[in-house]
């Protein structure tokens, strides 16, 4: 097979070498005549060889496959995915707690740009690159064979997460079977999960473990989650205990799956569903009402330029959700903006507890769960931040 050719500067070669996936487009010598999606091979100006990756006129302009020469070919895509598979495996996952998990998380499983979610019988791939998706017929028949009758459907929902000029060409699709809300089980709680309409895949799977933390403290508590999307953590609460649930989200929709989520628990009279504005509910209701506050928002900036007013976001929002939690109470608060890092997200909380006036204790750093690895040499694929916080 022939290949595309990349070259890099010299001052790049070092990046590779420590094998970061990336090559940025200021990094480039020349890229003779390839266009998005195309296999390439990366050379320095010596002409030796370095990696393997696809093209993409970006920022990040290769994304790098493998370090090794190798073809991309279906048999690429079966080595790729059976390593992610085993990984899940060695998790326990699926299991008959949990059959939902994330099988491709990108630069952490190799393959940048990627995402699949399975969700009971459902695989839902999300490409973040035209390179991907491209693919998308590959890695599909690459899930059929590995997976077998473990999945009955493979939907594609790309439409959101590639460049909008090419997007608008590949709508969304099912490549095999046909379902739209899928009942799933996560840690024995039951959730309905809507692949076509929902953000992301359908679920935030990555606060599974988070979920599953937040538990230890609901029992007989009156708990508030915010940004409650369809009630993952409020569903948690419900059936571990808690006095009270109240579920606050701004999207009908959402808050209309939460509601039938809520219904598979034996607790439907003590949640209480709110579609409001967030900050807006958050500064209107009174102190000490709520024992247990999650603060689980949105990423508020997808670019660095973009940081600064995010910052001062997580600040406003972190400061009410510490005044109004109870003595003693507790806050889990989370940022899923890979621009801002653990050291800038922990000073944006630090500095919310300053200004809110009371004291602070952290009991727990969390982030995403191990079915979402974050690659030692790819760092930026730790995004999910959160602290549990003690407050008095």
């Amino acid at each position: 097979m022939v290949y595309q050719e990349v070259v890099i500067k010299n001052s790049r070669i070092a990046t590779i070498q420590r094998k970061h996936p990336w090559i940025f487009s200021g990094g480039i010598v020349s890229h003779s005549d390839c266009v998005d999606g195309d296999i390439v091979e990366v050379f320095s100006r010596k002409g030796d060889f370095l990696a393997m990756g696809y093209f993409q006129d970006a920022s990040i302009m290769v994304r790098i496959l493998s370090f090794e020469k190798e073809t991309i070919d279906e048999g690429f895509w079966r080595k790729q995915i059976t390593k992610a598979i085993a990984l899940r495996e060695s998790l326990h996952l699926p299991s008959q707690q949990t059959n939902v998990y994330r099988l491709i998380h990108g630069e952490g499983d190799g393959l940048p740009g990627l995402v699949i979610d399975i969700y009971d019988k459902v695989a839902v791939i999300q490409c973040h690159t035209v390179g991907m998706h491209q693919f998308r017929q590959a890695i599909a028949d690459a899930l059929i064979s590995l997976l077998k009758e473990s999945i009955d459907t493979i939907y594609v929902k790309s439409g959101n997460t590639l460049p909008k000029d090419y997007a608008v060409n590949h709508p969304d699709e099912y490549l095999i079977g046909a379902r739209e809300e899928i009942e799933i089980i996560e840690n024995d709680s039951r959730f309905i999960i809507d692949i076509i309409n929902g953000q992301k895949t359908g679920f935030f799977i990555d606060q599974r473990e988070n979920r599953k933390l937040l538990t230890q403290y609901t029992k007989d508590k009156n708990v508030l989650n915010l940004f409650s999307y369809t009630g993952g953590f409020s569903i948690y609460a419900l059936n571990h205990g808690a006095a009270s649930v109240t579920s606050v989200d701004v999207s009908q929709r959402a808050m209309d799956i939460c509601i039938k989520n809520v219904a598979f628990t034996s607790f439907y009279e003590q949640h209480t569903s709110i579609t409001a504005e967030v900050n807006k509910y958050l500064t209107e209701i009174e102190s000490d009402r709520y024992d247990v506050i999650v603060v689980d928002p949105p990423a508020f900036a997808k670019s660095a330029r973009k940081s600064h007013n995010a910052v001062q976001a997580y600040k406003r929002l972190n400061i009410a959700a510490i005044k109004k939690v109870r003595e003693g109470g507790l806050v889990f608060t989370f940022s899923c903006s890979q621009v801002i890092d653990t050291v800038l997200f922990y000073n944006t909380i630090t500095a919310a507890a300053i200004e809110a006036g009371r004291s602070c204790q952290v009991l727990h750093h969390l982030s995403q769960g191990p079915d979402h690895p974050v690659s030692i040499f790819h760092p930026e694929g730790k995004y999910l931040k959160g602290l549990v916080l003690r407050i008095s």
